[in-house]
Order: C-alpha cells, then sequence, then structure tokens
C-alpha cells in the first residue's frame, strides 16, 4: 500500500482481510515515545486500510468499530489523537465527539463520508478539530495526523478563549508575534494596529492554531453570545485583519478560510 491509496466510500474494496477492532498491535507493548491513536470505523476494509497506514509509518493505534467501544477506549487509553468516523452503527460520531469532550481535550479528526457543510459544522461545533470528508489519500490523512500532533502544545480546552488565562504570554508564527500581556502585535518587527475586536479575533484563532473554528462559535467568542453579530460582520473583520497581516490576501498565510465552515490559523510553513 502506498501513502497515495485513496480512502473510499463505505463497501468500496480497498485492502484485503480487515484487523479486528481493539488494539491495533496486540502483541506488543506501546512504544513510550510512539503517539498512540485510536481509530474507530466500523467498516473493516477502511479500517484495515488505516491501521495499515499508521504501522507502516510508526504510529501506536487501537480500534474501535462501534461508539460505545470507542468512548470506553478513550477513556481507558488516553490517546493523542482520534480519528473518528461519523456513520457508526450503534450511534453518531457526532455524539461520540460529545461524549469525549466531555472529559477530555484529545484531538479528534473526523474521517466521514458526509460532505455537507452543515455536517462539517455540526462535528466542529461538537468539539471536533479537524474534518477529513472521504475519499481521500492516505498521505493527506498522516499530514493532517503530523499536524495534529504538532499542535497537541497549543491547545488548551477544547476552544480557549481568549478570555481564558493562556498559559503563554506570547505566540510566535513566522513573522508575527503577539505579547498578550501588552496587547501589542508585531510583524517583521513592526507594529500592527488593531480595533478591538480584530485583536481578539486574532487572539482567539491564535489559542487555537491548527484548530478549525465554526463562524457560529468565533461570533460567540468574539462578539459575545447576546451580542445579535452576524456573519457578515465577522466577514468584513476577517478582511480588515487579512490586510493588515498578510502580504498577499488572496493567497493568505496566516488564516484559512474553510467555506461554509469557519477559519483556521495556521503555523508558518502549512498549507491545507
Amino acid at each position: 500500500m502506498s501513502q497515495g491509496d485513496s480512502l473510499g466510500e463505505r463497501g468500496t474494496a480497498i485492502a484485503p482481510a480487515a484487523r479486528p477492532a481493539g488494539t491495533g498491535r496486540p502483541d506488543a507493548p506501546a512504544p513510550a515515545a510512539a503517539p498512540t491513536l485510536l481509530v474507530v470505523e466500523d467498516d473493516p476494509e477502511v479500517r484495515n486500510l488505516v491501521s495499515t497506514a499508521l504501522d507502516a509509518n510508526g504510529y501506536w493505534h487501537l480500534c474501535a468499530s462501534t461508539g460505545r467501544e470507542a468512548i470506553a477506549s478513550a477513556a481507558t487509553n488516553s490517546p493523542d489523537v482520534v480519528l473518528l468516523d461519523l456513520g457508526l452503527p450503534d450511534m453518531d460520531g457526532v455524539e461520540v465527539v460529545r461524549a469525549i469532550r466531555g472529559w477530555s481535550k484529545t484531538p479528534i479528526i473526523v474521517v466521514s463520508a458526509r460532505s455537507e457543510d452543515s455536517d462539517k459544522i455540526a462535528a466542529l461545533d461538537a468539539g471536533a478539530d479537524d474534518y477529513v470528508t472521504k475519499p481521500f489519500s492516505v498521505g493527506e490523512l498522516l499530514a493532517r495526523v503530523r499536524a495534529t500532533l504538532r499542535h497537541l502544545s497549543y491547545l488548551g480546552e477544547a476552544v480557549s478563549s481568549p478570555r481564558q488565562a493562556s498559559a503563554q504570554s506570547r505566540f510566535e508564527d513566522g513573522d508575527l508575534r503577539i505579547d498578550y500581556d501588552a496587547g501589542v502585535v508585531t510583524l517583521s518587527g513592526s507594529e500592527v494596529h488593531l480595533t478591538p475586536t480584530e485583536y481578539r479575533l486574532l487572539c482567539l484563532l491564535s489559542h487555537n492554531v491548527g484548530k478549525v473554528l465554526t463562524h457560529q462559535l468565533i461570533l460567540r467568542e468574539v462578539w459575545g453570545d447576546q451580542s445579535g453579530a452576524e456573519l457578515a460582520s465577522l466577514r468584513v473583520t476577517m478582511g480588515s485583519l487579512r490586510k493588515k497581516i498578510e502580504a498577499d490576501t488572496a493567497h493568505p498565510r496566516y488564516i484559512q478560510t474553510h467555506v461554509g465552515v469557519g477559519y483556521r490559523m495556521l503555523e508558518v510553513g502549512e498549507r491545507g
């Protein structure tokens, strides 16, 4: 299997015999330095493909084929990342996200054939960190896993609000610097003058670098629950912010748009 193989729709013949749900490699203990991933997928062929790809790239993994198995495994094994299908036989994957979020901030990457914006928004609003639509390449999935593991050091709660205390007083991303204590933003050493709303928006994104934040969540966190702000306000503010920190707003370096869903702060060097 190559990393260019595609993860197909349910029922597509992709790989030979399936690995049973449970421990990915039951014959040996997990290496101390190896990240542990929980693969939640009821299609045995897809589960086997993902398991093989993780094995080949040095990731220890566990498998679950139902929502209840996934919740129990997440609680017992504390994986570093969860790869979660939404179409599970006993419960919807969004409910699994909510259940895990009840006690854990473990990053959750949804892997689903559901491609409607409403499905993506529901999963992300429930607490998922990323959303990958089937079919897609195994190489892309592994890249998302690597990016998520890099971002673990930045993640606080499922969503870290700028109104919450930050463990770090400064944020650095390429030429962009934010001094949270001083309330100062600089780009290539020059101060960037932001409005209070632009600053709150930038802080929210930077506290959740690598995480897709939905429009509704951003409106709630930046404008407040009772503000009545609409999507148009967010788009105008985002456009203004990008003009101040992006050299080319048509090809943004720092803030990525997820059309119909929301926005994500990128680490410089990460694209897509």
